[in-house]
């Protein structure tokens, strides 16, 4: 692992001077007047030859394949030759199982029975890990129904391993009027890294890493580490035990830690004593919607310093790298539980319950005594399960910082002691064992899926009141309940990252201030492949349930609902009207554009006819 100990000086308005670390050599590759010459599609742009909206309130829409404005198949040769080879136009992968002339029995029995225990799907240029925001054009199946169609999915992909790369898509996207996605691992569970008839800027492949010993800005001063914004978290997890150090990643291993889950706030194991994700950003690497590269940090280009550390990604610019904060090694001590109601249960399991409203009391008992687990600068993360004949299984853990097992065996007691109250007469497990944090890991990709999260932030005030505490779970009950009927079930990851903890420059960012009063992040987790508008309603009675009982709380939008009522308010708080003067500012051609991103409300997809009127296939208009 190659540490970078070469450094230049940083002037800033304070007066101070901040040790910063040269460029990756990813972000020191940049567009050049010799690279673009007298291929005008790929020039910078300028926010001075913006027509006034009142001229461009029209019905524009993005320039679309078939289109007398698609860009002809010489100009994007050209855009290819700039890129060095990097422009691809790939068909689905899943194309394979479909009768036509891209089938392939082998690879489609490997694509059914392989992939899912590789990196198939991460290495993937096009695919979102749901595919129902794509339209399910083309699922994957042993059985596949119908013909195989590029759907939602973008017509080109620009593989970006440079700045380069990314400011020649970007420049290309807006000059041609077409519309721009932008896609890193395909985490993605809203429909924002695709898009039909798309240009996608892959950011992937921008792996570089690389370690600061000591680094010094404003208010902090400490180690850190530079990484590109292809960064998976088993590599950063993999980082970290190289260098002995720990930083804030996200829980699942192939989940990008630059990209989307950055940008949008970023919760992990460890929020609750370091803060989010976009808490721990000392610096970004941004090409912005001129095409223009760029630095953004606490005193340079400060408000895209501000919007992109949790006002949402595909927005105001393309982060290509991240300086993020680093901390000593840490251990993690965590303690499981699991409860099943089941009217067959005899006795013989402490664990097995017949009585439903036991079952309830005790899950109650256990997300209550969960808020001194984060005060304990702890994390949560439990299931509930609908299953058959009315029985139901939950399953949970606790994890803390820095406990030994018996510390960790200690704090959980008193929650065993009021379970055995109620009558259930479960022990106390003794054998927890620490485990560091930043361990060596590995990543493998699951295939393309249907998951839909609908989610609400609940607030503290909610365990601190018993009205609200009880009509939180009444409504938590309520929609697990209803989940077996209706394929779904509940998730409930528990977290506090608090101003307090995020520190400096973290607590003055774009996150969501419905993050920094929370207690349990409440997500049904929606399994149904044929999305609809009826689901939705359906959906949204019982999500309604949960906006009830935190009035004026919010949501995750990472791991939200694209259908949200007043998304603007639930994914972005009191942050919104700031961050939609930034968006208007740094984009006013509106290249950047994601469902629930800020700003999107002024335009909209019409969707080819038959489609789910909440996918990405179709062309992206004016509203």
């Amino acid at each position: 692992m190659k540490v970078n100990i070469s450094f230049i000086p940083l002037c800033l308005f304070s007066g101070a001077t901040a040790l910063k670390p040269q460029l990756l050599e990813s972000d020191s590759i940049q567009l050049s007047q010799d690279d673009i010459g007298d291929f005008s599609a790929i020039d910078f742009g300028d926010k001075t030859k913006v027509p006034t909206k009142k001229k461009c309130r029209d019905t524009e829409c993005k320039v679309f394949p078939g289109d007398d404005a698609w860009p002809s198949e010489a100009e994007w040769t050209q855009l290819n030759s700039t890129l060095g080879g990097a422009l691809l136009k790939p068909k689905p992968s899943a194309a394979a199982c479909y009768p036509g002339p891209d089938f392939d029995a082998q690879r489609c029995q490997f694509l059914l029975a392989n992939a899912s225990s590789s990196h198939f799907w991460l290495d993937e240029p096009l695919v979102s890990l749901t595919e129902w925001s794509q339209g399910a054009t083309c699922p994957l199946s042993s059985d596949p129904q119908g013909n195989c169609t590029q759907g939602g999915f973008p017509e080109y992909v620009v593989n970006a391993t440079t700045v380069k790369h990314v400011q020649a898509a970007v420049n290309f996207a807006r000059n041609k009027k077409i519309r721009l996605v932008i896609k890193n691992t395909g985490h993605d569970f809203g429909g924002r890294s695709v898009g039909a008839g798309s240009l996608s800027v892959w950011t992937h492949h921008l792996k570089q890493m690389e370690f600061i010993p000591s680094y010094s800005i404003g208010e902090y001063s400490g180690m850190a580490a530079q990484f590109g914004s292809g960064i998976e978290s088993w590599e950063a997890k993999n980082f970290m035990a190289a260098n002995n150090i720990t930083m804030v990643a996200p829980g699942c291993t192939t989940v990008g830690g630059v990209g989307g889950w950055m940008s949008s706030g970023g919760h992990t194991t460890i929020t609750s004593t370091y803060g989010l994700g976009a808490d721990q950003v000392l610096s970004l690497g941004v090409v912005t919607a001129s095409g223009q590269f760029v630095t953004a940090d606490p005193f340079t280009n400060t408000d895209l310093f501000f919007a992109m550390r949790g006002g949402g990604g595909s927005t105001y610019g393309i982060v290509t790298s991240v300086i993020y904060k680093a901390y000593p090694p840490v251990f993690v001590a965590s303690s499981s539980l699991s409860l099943t109601l089941s009217p067959t249960a005899d006795g013989t399991s402490p664990s097995q319950i017949s009585d439903p409203e036991m079952f309830w009391q005790g899950v109650g008992t256990y997300y209550r005594f969960a808020a001194r687990v984060l005060d304990a600068g702890g994390y949560c993360f439990s299931y509930i399960y609908p299953r058959a004949n009315n029985t139901y299984m939950f399953t949970t853990s606790s994890s803390f910082l820095g406990f030994t097992g018996p510390e960790a065996v200690s704090f959980m007691q008193p929650l065993y002691d009021d379970l055995n109250e109620l009558g259930i007469k479960l022990t106390n497990p003794t054998r927890v064992s620490p485990s560091l944090y930043g361990s060596p890991s590995s990543g493998r990709a699951p295939p393309p899926g249907n998951t839909r999260y609908r989610s609400r932030l609940l607030p503290r005030e909610n365990w601190e009141d018993d009205a609200l505490w009880n009509q939180t779970m009444a409504a938590i009950r309520t929609a697990t309940e209803a989940g077996f009927e209706n394929d779904f079930y509940f998730h409930g990851t528990l977290a506090s990252p608090t101003k307090e903890v995020a520190g400096w420059p973290g607590a003055d960012s774009a996150v969501n201030p419905a993050w920094r009063k929370n207690r349990m992040h409440a997500m049904l987790m929606d399994q149904t492949p044929l999305q609809s508008t009826a689901r939705d309603t359906m959906m949204q009675g019982y999500m309604d349930l949960l906006r009830d009982a935190s009035p004026g709380a919010g949501s995750y939008m990472n791991e939200g609902d694209p259908g949200e009522p007043n998304w603007q308010q639930a994914f972005y708080g009191s942050n919104y009207q700031r961050l939609l003067s930034i968006k208007q500012e740094r984009d006013p051609w509106g290249l950047f554009w994601a469902p629930t991103t800020v700003g999107s409300e002024g335009w909209a997809v019409r969707t080819v006819d038959g489609a789910y009127t909440g996918s990405q296939n179709g062309k992206l208009c004016r509203v």
